[in-house]
């Protein structure tokens, strides 16, 4: 099926991107090819608080993973506590947040302060090597699991989700990964078998598209690239994937709306004719 059928098919193009409402079965639990769309926040880096929630509502993305901008790490318990209720209120499930770096015992600590307080299900983070034995027992003591992101070319950390593998196979089983299908593809990697061989610590997942697989390729609407997004939901429902597939449209900063909502219909077309 071609790029535009599959807009079609959910509802949703460009040229209605901001439209509010629409109904997405693809998401519904009574539905056996459901998967559940999330957002990475760092998508709306260019919005307020506010208006993340209402352009979440507008889009129908029930949950999200915050960064920074949305939800300082600088915030007091009492902060983080009232943005969490604030964003459930709205009928958003606030289940993570991220990215976040881990290069100090202080920072690390602060990472779960942050995220109890706020009453997270998951970090995305990067921890520095020689604290995964220190992340491995706040997860034990928090039960907040941790999802260490691959972020690809110029990443000595964790180049790849195999070298996450590499680094928390001997740890808790609540230390997963987040897979950056983007910074994969960009390392000339293929993120479809890593679903599959990684599926007991696939945790979080980021999904978007960019221009090329090289180091320099760049993000576009989900479909105009070049990444495999049907072999990708083919997999991920295979495995039976019960997290959620959280979109990161990195484009257009200043003015990402339309080309998020673009990628989102993009997507659920997929998922429901997969």
């Amino acid at each position: 099926m071609k790029r535009k059928d599959f807009i079609r098919v959910a509802g949703l193009s460009s040229a209605v991107a901001l439209v509010p409402k629409f109904s997405f079965a693809a998401e519904t639990k009574a539905d056996s090819k459901a998967l559940t769309l999330g957002l990475a926040s760092y998508t709306l880096r260019s919005l307020k608080l506010d208006d993340v929630i209402k352009t979440l509502t507008r889009l129908e993305i029930k949950n999200v993973a915050f960064k920074d901008i949305h939800m300082a790490l600088t915030s007091t318990d009492d902060e983080l506590k009232a943005i969490g209720e604030k964003v459930r209120a709205a009928g958003i499930n606030l289940y993570g947040a991220g990215v976040i770096y881990m290069k100090t015992k202080e920072e690390v600590d602060n990472a779960f302060r942050y995220a109890t307080a706020a009453g997270l299900e998951m970090i995305i983070g990067v921890p520095n090597h020689e604290f995964l034995p220190l992340v491995n027992d706040l997860v034990k003591k928090t039960n907040i699991k941790l999802a260490i992101h691959n972020h690809g070319p110029g990443d000595n950390l964790y180049h790849s989700p195999n070298d996450v593998w590499t680094k928390i196979k001997d740890l808790d089983p609540r230390v997963g990964m987040c897979l950056d299908v983007g910074h994969v593809v960009r390392i000339k990697e293929d993120p479809i078998p890593m679903i599959s061989k990684y599926k007991d610590r696939l945790y979080d997942m980021h999904m978007k598209d960019v221009n090329k697989a090289e180091d320099d390729g760049t993000p576009l609407e989900i479909g105009r690239g070049i990444i495999d997004i049907p072999g990708i939901i083919k997999a991920v429902k295979k495995i039976n994937y019960a997290y959620r597939v959280s979109i990161e449209y990195e484009k257009d900063g200043d003015d990402p709306v339309p080309g998020l909502a673009e990628s989102i219909g993009y997507v659920r077309g997929v998922i429901k004719t997969s």
